[in-house]
């Protein structure tokens, strides 16, 4: 097979664990490339995997058809003469793309009336037994097996920081006088909602415990744009202030990578960074609260979840519909303090 296409997923978190169905793909078809179609927002995460040879970026907007674009797009991509396409996100738009542009073999998953457009396909796993997300993605990799085994490369994701984005990150912390080697970073936000944010009194003084441990150290705050007010709120509530650095919005998602693979260790709620954290191997602390740890957990031997798995946890809420937020609020500072200790 020499081309294949990947329709990537909108959210970074997913994009991070379908990196093993490339590097299983590439085993099976060592002869092909590998090109991803992505949003602006996730692309930077092919970027950083060396199955892919080239990056496609769209700006695609979330809940809009933009059915010129995506003509425009087919139109372009029906030069390039791919074989086969996989759609990873489970929408009509999604699928839309591979099929105006004649790519014989379109595999994804059923889903929201794509017969026709899907051509190679399987049915969606019960929302009661769904497999981890790395292994959702990965079954699709046998539907146009020849009929030999072809054992996944492994099951746990792996990112690689680009040159540039370690030179852009190293000059940002050389402008503010930060020794690359000083750094923590936190991750507060979440995109989902307010139940996979642990509390920002708790981030506060799990920073002012930190900084009083070790007194040379620098916690960067970072995360979208949407993640300021968040940080804020953690700097305004922190005793160490002069060492608790607001970078929310202010990096790129390359430059964010970048920091969290020189980082020494990452806390973060159940996000899309903390994906990225497990994939580069920094030692973590993930927080989970409405979310299961067994569907979407931090792959790596050097991150450790905490989760009180309580009565009415996963709700999978982005409320808490009892209105205590037991699942973060229960988690204590010193609870995730003691843990971080244990990695640093």
């Amino acid at each position: 097979m020499q081309g294949i296409l990947i329709i990537a997923p909108n959210w970074i978190g997913d994009a991070v664990m379908t990196q093993p169905l490339l590097a299983t793909l590439k085993t099976q078809y060592p002869g092909s490339t590998i090109d991803v179609l992505a949003s602006n927002w996730v692309a930077p995460i092919y970027r950083a995997c060396t199955e892919v040879n080239n990056v496609i970026e769209a700006d695609f907007q979330h809940k809009r058809l933009q059915w010129e674009l995506r003509k425009q797009l087919a139109k372009n991509l029906r030069t390039k003469d791919y074989q086969a396409c996989f759609v990873l996100p489970n929408s009509f738009k999604s699928a839309l793309i591979p099929w105006l542009a004649n790519i014989p073999f379109r595999i994804g998953y059923r889903g929201e009336m794509r017969f026709g457009l899907i051509n190679v396909a399987i049915d969606n796993p019960n929302k009661v037994n769904r497999p981890p997300m790395v292994e959702h993605y990965l079954a699709l990799s046998t539907l146009l097996s020849d009929g030999e085994s072809h054992a996944p490369e492994s099951l746990t994701p792996k990112l690689n920081v680009a040159s540039s984005a370690n030179q852009s990150i190293n000059k940002k912390l050389s402008d503010v006088n930060i020794d690359p080697n000083s750094v923590l970073v936190f991750c507060p936000g979440a995109e989902y909602g307010p139940t996979k944010r642990w509390p920002t009194n708790h981030f506060a003084a799990l920073a002012s415990k930190l900084i009083h441990a070790h007194s040379n150290a620098n916690i960067i705050l970072l995360g979208s744009k949407s993640d300021h007010r968040l940080a804020e709120e953690i700097l305004q509530q922190s005793q160490s202030r002069a060492n608790i650095h607001n970078w929310c919005g202010n990096t790129s998602l390359d430059e964010a990578i970048a920091l969290i693979g020189k980082a020494k260790a990452v806390v973060s709620n159940d996000s899309g960074l903390m994906h990225i954290a497990a994939a580069l191997k920094t030692p973590q602390v993930a927080i989970f609260g409405s979310s299961d740890p067994a569907h979407t957990p931090p792959l790596s031997e050097k991150a450790k979840v905490i989760w009180l798995n309580l009565p009415c946890s996963p709700c999978h809420k982005k409320e808490c519909p009892l209105g205590h937020l037991k699942c973060l609020n229960d988690i204590l500072p010193q609870q995730v303090f003691a843990t971080l200790n244990t990695l640093l």
